[in-house]
């Protein structure tokens, strides 16, 4: 029998009715004939209020005692679907990240799975219980519960895919899928019938926020293929997979817009081996995530280095970085608040020339200065001021044809066939 796995957003179990539309679609694909391992988020605005309560009683809680809290909202999520799931006349039990095996590392708030032993799944499937399983968390080899950070019941549902060797992953969402750009932002972007990893890993670390991008780089790594797709409407979504030959003819698959970045300068370092090691050694044992890092040419044996990190830790590295700043003996220290990461990303760009030419005429032509500016071999990130990145991203859109685009490949096999 075919093992399912799929995970509903916290949109998707927003309310009572639609926790009963989720009990629905489960029940739905195991009268198909499937096993189902369902993984639910906590119900739309529950962890954002938790956070709130949290700081009313600290101003900077203990990050123990906050993943304890937390995780209260997937386990009264899980609980209430496998409430529906049982009034519908099918078995159904709700577990806990602990209880599914999930085993992660001790860094609290953003924890890291470290091994998954899917047993008490696996027993439970084959007495033939839906199995609702807590999204977003873990426990330690000590048993104290961890969360995965913001986004990570998308990563307990691939990993578990993959551990149980899932015939399907589907991730149910608010969108119909994976788009050229957000909606929102662009109201011409198209859906994309289906994606290669890195395209995605790309999108997503660059702001997009249709997937957490630790669960995209887990589902490349054991290359579990998953299917991003509407919980309110029937029709197929994007499907995420290893690249083929015929992605590459798409140039540019997407336009990502990553907002609330921080661009932090450190003015004449010493240009001499271990100084950048020093500099971001510091940030990284502080949990702060750096995204772009650029270094200018070196002058009279010094060098200026730039990142962008977010800017919610702009304060917290500015406080980190002033010590390292006089041992190293930098000139001085130059931060900027309000800018944001436009990155355009396609497999293709392997394969095709142009590109970059083409985003930077493109903006310039528009007025909008790029500050600085990141490749990779699928991708091109330029940081402009906060206030032109909107216009950027329609601007870009229209520059690469996006809009226009038809469909990115033939119809593919349904999830689980």
């Amino acid at each position: 029998m075919p093992l399912i796995v799929q995970k509903y957003g916290g949109t998707s179990v927003g309310s009572a009715e639609r926790i009963k539309n989720v009990a629905k679609r489960i029940v739905e694909t195991q009268r198909e004939g499937c096993h189902v391992v369902a993984v639910i988020s906590a119900m739309a605005g529950v962890t954002d209020n938790l956070i709130k309560l949290s700081r009313e009683m600290s101003a900077d809680p203990d990050k123990r005692e906050l993943d304890v809290l937390l995780a209260t909202g997937e386990q009264a999520a899980t609980a209430l679907t496998s409430m529906a799931v049982n009034s519908l006349g099918v078995k159904a039990i709700s577990i806990s990240g602990a209880e599914a095996g999930i085993l992660t590392d001790r860094f609290h708030t953003k924890a890291r799975i470290a091994n998954i032993s899917p047993k008490q799944i696996q027993e439970l499937l084959e007495e033939d219980y839906v199995v609702i399983v807590a999204g977003f968390q873990g426990q330690t080899a000590e048993g104290e519960t961890t969360t995965l950070g913001r986004g990570g019941s998308d990563l307990t549902a691939i990993a578990l895919a993959g551990a149980l060797n899932a015939d399907a992953c589907q991730i149910f969402t608010d969108v119909d899928g994976v788009f050229t750009c957000d909606p929102r932002i662009v109201g011409g972007a198209k859906k994309i019938d289906e994606i290669a990893y890195d395209e995605l890993l790309e999108m997503t670390g660059a702001g997009a926020k249709v997937m957490q991008s630790r669960s995209v780089e887990f589902a490349k790594k054991f290359g579990v293929e998953f299917e991003v797709r509407s919980s309110f409407k029937p029709a197929r979504g994007t499907l995420t997979k290893e690249e083929t030959a015929n992605m590459e003819d798409v140039v540019v698959r997407g336009i990502s817009l990553d907002r609330n970045q921080a661009k932090v300068t450190i003015d004449d370092v010493s240009d001499v081996p271990g100084v950048a090691g020093r500099i971001f050694s510091t940030i990284a044992e502080a949990g702060i995530i750096v995204d772009m890092i650029v270094q200018s040419v070196g002058k009279h044996d010094t060098t200026d280095i730039s990142f962008t990190i977010h800017e919610n830790d702009l304060d917290s590295a500015k406080k980190l970085l002033m010590p390292v700043i006089e041992e190293v003996k930098a000139a001085g220290l130059v931060t900027k608040g309000g800018v944001a990461k436009l990155s355009v990303v396609g497999i293709g760009m392997r394969s095709h020339s142009g590109v970059a030419a083409r985003l930077f005429d493109c903006l310039g032509k528009a007025g909008i200065n790029i500050q600085l500016i990141s490749t990779s071999e699928i991708k091109i990130a330029v940081v402009v001021d906060e206030r032109d990145a909107e216009r950027a991203a329609q601007l870009t859109h229209q520059e690469f044809g996006l809009a226009a685009l038809a469909p990115t490949s033939a119809a593919t096999r349904p999830l689980g066939s």
